[in-house]
């Protein structure tokens, strides 16, 4: 993210706001959301921006705001900008993640293969800090606490809406790894403790062979009203 043009001069029939980007200083619209507000200030994203609605875990954000000391994180995509503000953004999460072989890792073979790769887990206090700083609302702790039982598939069910965003482990006091540890889970669920899909082979296959590119092409050049209404009224097969 580099700055590419001088602080905007503002705008008399907008309200505007003050914010400060790596301690400049910077008047923006109130209402932007922070990645929007860094773009009208004249940043130009060349990373930690991907999907820029939410579910990416990309743009990253750690902020405090006027008289407030706590330090706030979430994702630029997701939060408003406020008067006071004060913003740094984290593109990289430099939590260590663990190495392993797929085939290597079958749950039935060890006595707790999560515990085994990530034993900082151990360390967690029930603090529940992990999952308050979830910008998805995913019970954080409580996969922890799944994986320190051993339970694999709870702990990849509970997980399964993580986006790899990193900030429950930046806020860990016990420095667990939260979100590396829970994809391991859900790789191992899927390779070894989920039963064998046949659909999902032949829909690989009509994939690979080109069968969606038409509708893929039409879903990107979609109007987003469209785009959401197809999404909402898209049929989903029940288990059982």
């Amino acid at each position: 993210m580099t700055p590419d043009k001088a602080e905007d001069e503002g705008n008399e029939d907008v309200e505007m706001v003050e914010i400060f980007v790596m301690g400049k200083r910077y008047r923006v619209p109130k209402g932007l959301t922070i990645m929007t507000a860094l773009e009208y200030a004249g940043y130009k994203f060349t990373r930690g921006c991907g999907c820029r609605g939410g579910f990416c875990g990309a743009c990253s954000t750690v902020f405090r705001t006027e008289d407030e000391y706590k330090l706030k994180m979430d994702l630029a995509c997701q939060t408003a900008v406020e008067d006071g503000m004060f913003l740094v953004q984290l593109p990289f999460m430099p939590a260590v993640r663990a190495m392993y072989d797929i085939e290597e890792v079958e749950p039935e073979e060890h006595d707790n293969i999560l515990l085994d790769h990530y034993p900082e887990i151990a360390r967690c206090v029930s603090c529940n800090t992990c999952t308050k700083a979830c910008p998805q609302d995913i019970e954080v702790m409580d996969y922890v606490q799944a994986a320190l039982r051993g339970d694999v598939e709870r702990c990849a069910d509970l997980s399964f809406d993580c986006i790899q965003c990193g900030l429950c482990s930046i806020r860990c006091p016990a420095d667990i790894k939260h979100y590396h540890m829970a994809q391991m889970a859900r790789r191992i669920t899927g390779r070894y403790i989920h039963e064998h899909s046949d659909e999902l082979e032949k829909r690989v296959q009509e994939i690979k062979n080109g069968e969606y590119d038409e509708t893929m092409k039409e879903m990107v050049e979609m109007e987003i009203d469209k785009l959401k209404k197809t999404y909402e009224e898209r049929d989903i097969r029940e288990e059982g």
